[in-house]
């Protein structure tokens, strides 16, 4: 398979992935506004800092559902706004379009105009609307390339590229939420605590999923242990460690080679796996989502580097 089809494939599923990830930080960002006190807390600023875009504001500027919705919905110059990734998602489909089934690429054709029509003020009355039009899209293409397309190397590329996205949002998302949206004042685990962190879970989809696991009881150790180790809940960050070394343990076997980044992933797999919560906190939630960053961001150049990536 050529290298540009294989990179492309891979940043198809990112941006994607990212779009709809997007879209779920916003909607746990409206969840949060609502809640008393969401003003001192700023919480649209917390939003803005997961997605890594709060060098398009002054370093004190007060951030409103306004702007979230400009920049990160609408502004086609900011890498990580849904326009954007979709747009990218489409052009990197566009150009690998025979390795797509035909439902693939009607996931990623249909509609890939739509935000084009709207200015800020009705994107806003339309904002449940258009993220769950985002998430449907993403999830779509998603449920396409699981029904029908074959598990040849191109689904490997695909799953892998989708499969970092997904950790390193994740990531982001508990770094922030842990030391921006919580006070310095505040004690762990109070009430307010509660609901913040539940509105984490809803935002990955993973509520009732953690209702399973532990019963309905809510405590920051137990859900970093569930968005961070548990190797059944698809958003986890194991579990998405486990998805590429798997995807790019068979990519070693399809080309015959291994590369820097089959020993990495498999370093990552084992050194997380060997955590439990409590050293996790011990060693610093901080540190440690910092140190998986950092080996996400790395593992991603040597995937590009092992497969000839542009």
């Amino acid at each position: 398979m050529l290298s540009r089809t294989a990179e492309n494939l891979f940043w198809l599923a990112r941006y994607l992935e990212r779009a709809e990830a997007t879209a779920r930080l916003i909607t746990m960002g409206q969840r949060m506004a609502i809640l008393p006190g969401a003003h001192h807390r700023e919480e649209w600023k917390s939003i803005i800092r997961v997605t890594g875009s709060q060098h398009l504001f002054e370093k004190d500027a007060v951030i409103r559902e306004r702007d979230v919705v400009e920049h990160l919905v609408l502004n086609t110059e900011n890498p990580v706004s849904i326009r954007s990734c979709l747009i990218k998602a489409r052009a990197n489909g566009k150009s690998v379009r025979t390795a797509l089934t035909q439902d693939m690429w009607e996931a990623l054709n249909e509609g890939w105009r739509t935000l084009e029509s709207y200015d800020v003020g009705e994107a806003r009355a339309q904002l449940a609307t258009i993220l769950d039009w985002v998430k449907a899209r993403a999830m779509t293409f998603r449920g396409a390339t699981e029904s029908g397309h074959l598990r040849d190397e191109k689904y490997d590329f695909i799953r892998v590229g989708a499969a970092l996205e997904r950790a390193q949002s994740v990531l982001r998302l508990l770094d922030v939420k842990y030391y921006v949206l919580l006070p310095e004042t505040d004690v762990v685990g109070g009430n307010r605590d509660h609901y913040q962190w539940t509105s984490v879970l809803y935002a990955l989809s993973g509520n009732r999923a953690y209702h399973h696991v532990y019963s309905g009881v809510y405590s920051p150790w137990r859900i970093t242990d569930f968005l961070m180790l548990n190797r059944r809940f698809p958003r986890s960050v194991l579990y998405c460690f486990d998805q590429m070394s798997y995807r790019l343990g068979r990519l070693a076997q399809w080309h015959g080679q291994r590369r820097p980044c089959h020993d990495s992933i498999e370093l990552m797999v084992d050194e997380l796996a060997a955590k439990t919560s409590g050293d996790i906190f011990r060693q610093g939630l901080h540190e440690t989502v910092q140190r998986t960053l950092n080996d996400c961001n790395r593992i991603g150049v040597e995937i590009a580097e092992a497969y000839h990536f542009g």
